[in-house]
């Protein structure tokens, strides 16, 4: 049984679905949404400890995404991916709540061990 559940929501398809095999490969849960509305309809059925969000997707924004995770689901981690060398959104992020934040491309092993820290926060504050 995987230690935690992770919830990936990226609008790169084929981004989602290669990191769901690394992931599921390494023992982790994962499920996955492709715009910031299947996310929080997943959210809605289930729980997951660690959400990899992307912050930049068309309709649902990820920080506004990351504002109704912290506002209905507080003890869910997530950790946010920007890109193009920007830190300005994951920063704005981090005082919106989130966990941490990645600068795309990710390193696989940063982000597993960032959701591991992440993972071991909940429940625990």
């Amino acid at each position: 049984m995987a230690e935690y559940k992770v919830l990936l929501v990226d609008d790169e398809e084929e981004f989602v679905s290669a990191l769901s095999e690394r992931l599921m490969l390494r023992g982790i849960e994962v499920d996955s949404a492709l715009n910031g509305e299947e996310a929080l309809a997943r959210l809605a059925q289930r729980e997951f400890e660690v959400v990899i969000l992307d912050v930049l997707m068309p309709g649902l924004g990820g920080l506004e995404v990351l504002k109704q995770i912290k506002s209905t689901h507080p003890n869910t981690q997530v950790i946010l991916l920007t890109g193009h060398g920007s830190t300005k959104e994951g920063i704005e992020g981090m005082r919106l709540g989130a966990f941490d934040y990645l600068i795309k491309p990710v390193d696989i092993e940063d982000m597993l061990e960032k959701m591991k820290e992440a993972a071991k926060t909940v429940g625990t504050s």
